[in-house]
């Protein structure tokens, strides 16, 4: 198919209007155009590249999420690599980190190993290149193995020297730390930010990220930034002291900020009173912490010890508890799920916790309230668990006008009665289909890209076309025409973009299954559970028609989710809906049942955890699956193995904790290429 000189000109117009508004929106934090605009230029600049293949291009907006200022930045290898640290959340986690240590370095007298402990500075990791004693280059860690250049924005650090303070300097010197945002600085930097009317940082690890990704690095020269050496991983010219300590004082003398809190000592006495001693002054510190790094002193056996999964042997993160403070209960709403399941919502007196204002927690349902005792107008206690999710842990104090949270009679949305389940916890909307709350999950829930992967079919599109009249259901989607869409009047909506959303939602036709089943929503039926109906079946009639004791039989099934998935299709209207989405045309390849109950994989269990830099999580669970593994989101005696990338949680601990065996991302490749998937 020839193209016109037109069209190249029009497909480069439209990249470089892209460009201009993702800079605007991700860079300067200024958007010029509404959410709408942007989609419908990027719905056509993809629509003609899937016309015109030959016009794809590697750079072109449509092959990548994100501004201008991640192409800007040159790509960085790292000689060494940056690690991430392994995670202790408990003492008997650090009895098992020292453990392994005894275990490696095959000593009888583990409590003579000396430690030197530091702070874990809640910043952005990076490295620093200086050459004869001049700063040359500096780097995020990026994904471990290469990071981005920001020399022009570490340049305006006023504490990071630009020549090293010796009169001889090593040829080479790599030097890695934390750039982070001190809480005076923090706190100072929003409120000028807010008398101007601007954009406020949620937490000064964010502020100090923000920074230093800028293009203009007269951006990063406003912001109060702070940089701390923690370690020095290349050498040449020099010799480096024997001690992790010793290195930290070598480091201050050329000119660098170190943390004035670190110490040595032998044993896990001493690690667990450093411990307690930081944890006790942490508000009083002038930086944000999220625990303590715990490292054996000495270079040599560090060296020894090495590293395994990203992470070095020699080196632990000893995690602090979640961060508390105390606020107000002001309401209760409930909120309705895809399934009908209302869940308490507290609204609560904007706090400031572990980083983060919290204005909104999930109580998750009414045995929560009455075992907290909840009343509005409480004074809470509030902590992020993780330093995560929002969680309300205790009643302080009960207020003067409290008053009981009491269950709605009726859905608050559709007016319908409430039922309770089986055991009594929750409780639903009976307005099933006739409920607008859980029509409108439903439909974000079917089109969302683990389900049918509607891709530019985002929510406020499916309100709008709900709010019109145009869709009441699922299956009206595929009865949907570009001229109805643009007939309604939908405010933003053109004629490019209607055509797109049709070609988005004819697009997903064509699919699995498993992701048909998962799509419907039915209680109980997660991603695991539709692709093992859908290996165990093999056809939507077969499960249609399944029985709850042959549903039984599907592994991962039990007698709750067969009661759901029978009563599911025993109802009138969804087996109707069932008819409309065959008529409009939905399929899906036929499933050899022999050959999908024979995968290598079929009856294990496997967890991800972490960041796999080579392919990413979803690839690799589809993978897993494709080799007949169901991949859970939690570890348990039952987890056949965890494979554990770069800045793996408290799964990689759970995997310990029950004794589970644990890949690197290598050894999940090499599966992978055995069976060439």
């Amino acid at each position: 198919m020839s193209v016109s000189s037109e069209l190249i000109t029009q497909v480069m117009s439209l990249r470089e209007q892209l460009r201009y508004h993702n800079h605007r929106y991700y860079v300067l934090d200024a958007p010029e155009v509404s959410d709408a605009q942007y989609d419908e230029l990027f719905q056509q600049l993809k629509k003609i590249e899937q016309n015109y293949p030959e016009l794809q291009t590697l750079d072109s907006p449509t092959q990548r999420v994100g501004g201008e200022a991640i192409s800007a930045f040159q790509t960085i290898v790292h000689t060494v690599p940056m690690l991430s640290l392994g995670n202790a959340f408990s003492s008997d986690e650090l009895k098992d980190f020292e453990r392994k240590l005894k275990d490696r370095l095959e000593t009888t007298d583990i409590s003579e190993l000396e430690y030197c402990a530091e702070l874990k500075l809640d910043g952005l990791a990076i490295s620093l290149i200086y050459e004869n004693g001049l700063f040359k280059q500096g780097a995020t860690r990026g994904d471990g193995a290469t990071g981005e250049d920001i020399s022009h924005n570490l340049k305006t650090i006023r504490n990071l020297p630009l020549q090293l303070n010796t009169l001889n300097p090593p040829t080479l010197l790599e030097v890695r730390g934390e750039v982070l945002m001190p809480k005076a600085g923090f706190d100072k930097f929003n409120a000028e930010a807010q008398l101007k009317g601007e954009r406020l940082f949620a937490n000064p690890r964010n502020a100090a990220a923000g920074s230093v990704r800028q293009l203009d690095p007269n951006i990063a020269a406003k912001r109060p930034l702070a940089f701390y050496a923690y370690s020095v991983t290349q050498i040449e010219g020099a010799i480096l002291p024997n001690t992790q300590y010793d290195v930290l004082q070598w480091l201050k003398s050329f000119g660098f900020t170190i943390s004035d809190d670190i110490k040595t000592g032998k044993g896990l006495a001493f690690v667990e009173g450093f411990y307690a001693d930081i944890q006790q002054r942490r508000s009083l510190l002038p930086y944000d912490i999220d625990g303590v790094v715990i490292k054996v002193n000495e270079l040599a056996k560090q060296q020894a010890l090495g590293m395994v999964s990203r992470e070095p042997r020699w080196a632990v993160a000893y995690k602090f508890p979640a961060q508390v403070a105390s606020t107000v209960l002001e309401s209760v709403d409930f909120q309705v799920g895809r399934t009908g399941a209302l869940t308490p919502v507290a609204r609560v007196k904007p706090v400031f916790v572990g980083g983060v204002t919290i204005s909104n927690i999930t109580l998750h349902n009414m045995d929560e309230i009455r075992r907290l005792g909840l009343h509005v107008g409480d004074t809470v206690e509030v902590c992020r668990a993780g330093d995560v999710i929002p969680k309300i842990t205790q009643v302080l104090a009960r207020g003067e006008s409290s008053s009981l949270i009491e269950l709605p009679a009726c859905c608050p949305v559709c007016q319908s009665p409430i039922v309770q389940d089986e055991k009594g916890v929750i409780v639903r909307c009976s307005g099933d289909v006739y409920c607008d709350a859980q029509v409108q999950r439903r439909l974000a829930h079917f089109v969302s890209r683990k389900a049918m992967n509607a891709d530019g079919l985002g929510e406020r599109w499916l309100e709008q076309l709900l709010e019109k009249g145009l869709i009441k259901h699922s299956a009206d989607l595929y009865y949907l025409t570009a001229e109805k869409i643009l007939a309604a009047n939908i405010e933003g909506m053109g004629e490019k973009l209607a055509d797109n959303i049709i070609a988005a939602i004819t697009k997903t036709k064509h699919t699995t299954l498993q992701r048909f089943i998962y799509a419907l929503g039915i209680r109980g039926v997660g991603e695991g559970t539709s692709l093992a109906l859908a290996q165990y079946f093999g056809t939507l009639e077969a499960i249609k028609s399944a029985d709850e004791e042959t549903l039984k039989q599907v592994p991962d099934i039990g007698e709750v989710s067969a009661k759901w998935i029978v009563a599911y299709f025993s109802q009138e209207i969804h087996l109707k809906q069932l008819e409309q989405f065959l008529a409009a045309g939905i399929t899906w390849p036929i499933i050899d049942i022999e050959q999908a109950q024979h995968q290598p994989l079929v009856g294990q269990s496997w967890v991800l955890t972490g960041t796999l830099s080579s392919m990413g999580r979803d690839v690799a669970k589809a993978k897993l699956q494709q080799l007949g593994a169901k991949v859970s989101g939690s570890v348990s005696k039952k987890t056949t193995i965890v494979v554990a990338g770069a800045e793996a949680g408290s799964k990689l601990a759970d995997a310990q904790k029950h004794g589970v065996t644990v890949w690197d991302e290598t050894q999940l490749h090499d599966l992978f290429a055995q069976h060439n998937v």
